[in-house]
């Protein structure tokens, strides 16, 4: 077996697949959020490492698998948690997450520091953005400079559940990029900008690829876990590098696009990607030698939901209060949008209800709807969000579209790939084919893929992935709804430059 464990924002997964990329079971065990001050976003690492245990005992006794079987561990996680430690490998503070956005003077001092937006993108090839990691190294500085003073580590989330597994200090190349210290062209440290920042270099930890071997389990980790000690863990990746791999992003052409609160478009790429505009990110891939572009809207399915929670507020709050969970209206929402026309007769919906991040930069973004009449029902008002969410979708398509980036196949992950009405709306919107695929277990899967490739189950990740994917079906762009939504598409785009500067102004009334 291989085992994958995935440390998210809500809990921590764990999968066991068979060497063929099976997957056998999984389990996943929740950790709490902690949000002392408006827009702050905390963990404690010490609650991902007991979910990490709770999450791979249950995995081990749901396969009824032992811990001898298990021949590799591989990691993920979420992205550009700051986990600082002292010189005994103890916790100093609870970790910043991804979504933490205090950092804004920070992020700002970068630039300056850099020379500027644009030579920091050089060096780098992102810009500055509260979720990384770099800032909130600034931040400790700055706010908490007794803490700093005994800082001798930093990590990210999935690589303090490697040091609490092994003992050892590793991060892998992909994750490493999201902390805007990585010279991602050269895969290595940008000890220029570290300089320039004031951050020692000897702060962070080793770097690896994605499938390199990291260490074996410590005895004490791996009776705590109910696993055979030396068990190898491997590099692993961010969640998004990691997902990837589970979605089979591995070779030029083939795109994914995920909707789950957030939209994400995610495309892999020979070598780094011109990243000039700071409007994508533009990482190291979980693959040796590759790298990955992707872009992320804010509000996708989350737009959907916030539909769902005002036009469906009593069928929702009834069913939470019988213990349900409110998903399940999502298909009869669905089936109502479908009852109105492709365009919506002339109804768009823009989805920045919280602000936006790709293809537009822009926190004080709003939502809105364009075009409403008294012809409009509530079905209507259903399909404009979905037609919405989607033309957004289609933003980051097309940028990378303008980097040299090949979109000859789509495979649709989270909400968008649960239903083939949404499906099709997204296969005539992006121009390509979109594809579901066997699995649906994403980073998890990914990193006991990666597991696979350093113990040698696979000779590399396009190997693994072949083995463990297979695409389900293909639902091509018909002629009738690529002529609707190529026409909408330019009106979508054009309107948020209408109303760039009133949304600035609407800030001002509140």
């Amino acid at each position: 077996m291989l085992l994958g464990i995935d440390v998210g924002t809500s809990g921590t997964k764990a999968l066991l697949c068979r060497p063929d990329g099976r997957v056998a079971a999984t389990a996943t065990a929740e950790h709490p959020i902690q949000r002392p001050q408006p827009g702050w976003s905390e963990q404690r690492p010490a609650d991902w490492w007991r979910s990490t245990v709770a999450a791979v005992r249950a995995v081990l006794r749901k396969a009824r698998c032992t811990g001898r079987q298990v021949r590799g561990i591989g990691l993920s996680g979420q992205m550009h948690g700051s986990v600082f430690l002292d010189k005994a490998g103890r916790v100093i503070r609870p970790a910043l997450l991804w979504n933490d956005q205090r950092t804004g003077p920070q992020c700002e001092a970068i630039e300056r520091a850099a020379g500027g937006r644009a030579a920091l993108i050089r060096m780098v090839n992102n810009p500055a953005l509260t979720g990384y990691t770099a800032p909130k190294v600034l931040w400790l500085r700055e706010a908490e400079p007794r803490a700093y003073d005994r800082l001798a580590t930093i990590l990210l989330p999935k690589d303090y559940i490697r040091l609490r597994l092994t003992g050892e200090y590793a991060t892998d190349v992909a994750d490493a990029s999201g902390t805007l210290l990585l010279d991602v062209r050269r895969r290595r440290w940008h000890r220029g900008l570290l300089d320039r920042l004031g951050i020692d270099a000897g702060l962070l930890p080793p770097l690896v690829e994605s499938p390199e071997p990291t260490g074996g389990l410590t005895a004490s980790a791996a009776r705590t876990l109910g696993l055979t000690p030396g068990t190898m863990v491997v590099g692993g990746a961010g969640d998004q590098p990691a997902g990837a791999v589970g979605n089979g992003i591995v070779t030029a052409g083939v795109v994914s696009a995920t909707m789950g609160t957030s939209g994400v478009i995610f495309a892999h790429a020979a070598g780094p990607v011109d990243n000039r505009e700071g409007n994508l990110q533009s990482f190291c891939h979980a693959m040796p030698g590759a790298w990955c572009v992707f872009g992320c809207m804010l509000s996708a399915g989350g737009s959907l939901q916030w539909l769902r929670d005002t036009l469906w507020a009593d069928e929702t709050q009834t069913l939470r209060k019988a213990g349900r969970d409110p998903g399940v209206l999502y298909e009869s929402m669905i089936a109502e949008a479908a009852k109105a026309p492709a365009g919506c007769a002339g109804l768009i919906f823009l989805p920045y209800l919280t602000g936006e991040r790709c293809p537009h930069a822009d926190p004080e973004a709003r939502g809105a709807w364009v075009g409403l009449t008294a012809r409009h029902t509530r079905c209507h008002l259903v399909r404009s969000v979905i037609e919405g969410v989607t033309m957004g979708m289609r933003d980051q398509v097309e940028l990378m579209r303008g980097r040299g980036i090949a979109v000859r196949q789509v495979r649709a992950g989270g909400g968008g790939a649960r239903n083939g009405f949404w499906r099709q709306m997204q296969a005539d919107m992006y121009h390509a084919p979109v594809a579901t695929i066997s699995t649906n277990e994403g980073a998890a899967l990914g990193a006991a893929l990666l597991a696979g490739v350093g113990t040698g189950c696979f000779a590399g990740v396009p190997e693994a992935c072949r083995s463990a994917i297979r695409v389900r079906q293909t639902l091509r762009p018909s002629a009738s709804g690529r002529k609707v939504y190529d026409a909408a598409w330019p009106v979508f785009t054009q309107l948020y430059r209408d109303l760039k500067s009133r949304f600035r102004e609407l800030e001002n009334l509140k």
